[in-house]
């Protein structure tokens, strides 16, 4: 099966071969890489020539040259690629932006600085070679000994300029710039492009990072939440009013950014709690503006003015979260200020467009009205289960095509970040780094392509598992803080069916221990459930005069399941850390549950 990887291809890629790379397990070209190359470009040579050994079992050189020959991959801009192709072919290139050309027995792979080549690289690997990285440990590299190209030409550019799917399984550097993301989880060295960088711990909520209450409360409590009446720092915000506090402020983002000279974002932003200033003039500012915006981005504004002498390529980012989700009546953000939207209270079994979700796009086109840069910060999974189903998949494209259509520049996908082992983490961390890209694809066509990929035989029950409980979740309210006591998709029928499913997966792959792997830890979401809900479910169960689906006891279903949990020796994407955010450990899980 192709790459459907991306879309944006300007010709056929399988049309008459224009040239040759290998023949017969012999390289039949060079790479060429100009003397002024950025250690990104010549990175992205080196890359380029390893997977193409993998593929056909040559072994290509790398020219530092300023010339190119008849035969020759040339990677990044340069004097030979300007001579080979014209300076046109690369010119105004914007950061990100690539360009794939062939003329005769020459390629031209180059993009932007600083990622554009990387991403030009792995674009013309998995487009017109076949490869695909579906995870840090699992990818498909053919082998082809003798290997030729079509004619290309094309010219493209990411949706959005930041784009972090936050998952763990996602935070390999390698990983991230083959497939596209540029977020501050990528850890993107500076050879391999580097990432939008934040100000060093100064990622999101930072209030109190920026002013500790612990040094300062005691000299300067109106600088704090007035509560009912009385200042406090227990579960509360900054003054934001305050002119003092402002300074004071401005004075610590400097401090920090002179000592962040990479940095190129800064976060003022809110506690994650409630608890605003109630004082007169945080007041008046928000009732002015008919929300907790209203103070909350004066103070943002007021700061990023301040540092913009000093730091003019540095944006100061800010959350719409929660108490400020709703946007200013008539206050802007700066321009070098980014408003960053969250949709925590959202039902994600839906579409963000969609009716259910009424007040999130009321925000989310307000915001669009005010702001030169607006940001998403999105969720993708349940934080109080994260194996459990979460059954979102189908609403991944919409919700990015939606947030393209209301002129969002940067998407935040929070998943599990803490473990392996979250629910479908890895599907879903590669076709959120693909729609990322590019979000017109089909999102559903990415979801089998990665099903029959990752998972092999096992992609097609797999498939229809998700349809099923997609199918059984409809018109649930699905959070992403939600304990769903009462989710149809996890009452006894669906789940046996569910069952019935993994179990098939696991069969069709029993001869492959890789592939088995992979299967038995997605198993585990739908046996946590069956574990944690064992009596009620066994109720049901009866009542249904059913089948109950497990032999043995619940305790030695639980040693099961933990001993998969546990993981593999020399395989750590096979151990979970954690089944919910912030504690309990697979084997806490077990013992919570009257396990011995």
């Amino acid at each position: 099966m192709k790459s459907i990887c991306l879309s944006f291809l300007m010709v056929s890629l399988w049309q008459v071969p224009a040239a040759v790379i290998s023949e017969n397990g012999a390289a039949r070209t060079v790479i060429v890489v100009d003397p002024a190359a950025t250690a990104a470009e010549s990175y992205a040579a080196l890359q380029l020539a390893s997977t193409l050994h993998q593929i056909t079992g040559a072994w290509f050189e790398i020219w530092t040259n300023a010339e190119s020959p008849a035969r020759a991959i040339l990677v990044g801009p340069g004097a030979a690629a300007a001579a080979a192709f014209g300076e046109a072919s690369y010119a105004g290139l914007g950061d990100e932006e690539l360009v794939i050309r062939t003329q005769g027995d020459r390629i031209l792979l180059a993009g932007g600085r600083p990622r554009g080549t990387l991403y030009a690289v792995s674009r013309f690997l998995q487009d017109a070679c076949g490869v695909c990285w579906w995870t840090a440990w699992a990818s498909r590299i053919p082998r082809h000994p003798t290997l030729r190209t079509a004619a290309m030409n094309v010219r493209d550019k990411p949706a959005f300029e930041y784009r972090d799917p936050c998952w763990h399984c996602g935070f390999d550097p390698d990983w991230s710039w083959h497939n596209f993301c540029n977020g501050e989880t990528s850890r993107l060295t500076p050879e391999q492009g580097g990432c939008i960088v934040y100000a060093s711990n100064y990622f999101v909520h930072t209030f109190y990072r920026l002013v500790p209450p612990e040094k300062y409360f005691a000299q300067h409590p109106e600088w704090f939440s007035l509560i009912d009446g009385r200042r406090t720092t227990n579960e509360a915000q900054l003054c934001l009013s305050n002119p003092d506090l402002r300074d004071f402020v401005v004075q610590r983002v400097k401090q920090v950014l002179r000592q962040s000279p990479e940095a190129r974002i800064i976060s003022v932003a809110q506690n994650d709690c409630f608890n605003p200033c109630e004082c007169a003039n945080c007041k008046a500012q928000d009732d002015a503006e008919g929300s907790h915006a209203g103070s909350l981005l004066a103070f943002v504004n007021y700061i990023a003015e301040k540092i913009q002498p000093e730091f003019p390529n540095v944006a100061v980012d800010t959350l719409a979260y929660q108490y400020t989700r709703k946007p200013t009546r008539a206050l802007r953000p700066r321009p070098n200020v980014i408003v960053r939207l969250c949709s925590i209270e959202c039902d994600f079994r839906e579409p963000l467009g969609g009716r259910s979700n009424a007040n999130f796009a009321a925000d989310i086109r307000g915001w669009e009205q005010r702001a030169d840069r607006l940001y998403v910060w999105d969720y993708v999974t349940d934080f109080r289960h994260y194996l459990q189903p979460f059954p979102d998949w189908f609403e991944l494209g919409p919700n990015i095509r939606f947030f393209q259509a209301h002129h969002v520049r940067g998407v935040f996908e929070e998943g599990s970040y803490e473990s392996y082992g979250a629910e479908m983490a890895e599907m879903r961390a590669w076709v959120l780094a693909r729609l990322l890209w590019n979000p017109r694809q089909d999102d559903r066509a990415l979801i089998r392509e990665f099903l029959d990929g990752y998972y092999g035989p096992a992609g097609k029950p797999l498939a229809r598992c998700l349809e099923l409980m997609h199918k059984e979740s409809k018109g649930f309210d699905l959070t992403c803080l939600d304990a769903s006591t009462n989710a149809p998709f996890l009452r006894f029928k669906p789940l046996a069916r569910a069952e019935a499913l993994w179990r098939k997966a696991e069969l069709a792959v029993a001869d492959d221990d890789e592939l088995l792997a992979r299967v038995r830890l997605g198993h585990l979401g739908v046996q946590y459930v069956w574990l944690d809900r064992w009596d009620s479910l066994r109720h049901e169960c009866s009542r249904a005069g059913a089948t109950w689906p497990f032999t043995g006891t619940r305790d030695e279903c639980a040693r099961r399941w933990l001993e998969i949990a546990e993981g593999i020796p020399g395989k750590p994407w096979t151990k979970v850390g954690t089944v919910r955010e912030g504690e309990l450990t697979p084997r806490q899980f077990v013992s919570q549950i009257g396990v011995k």
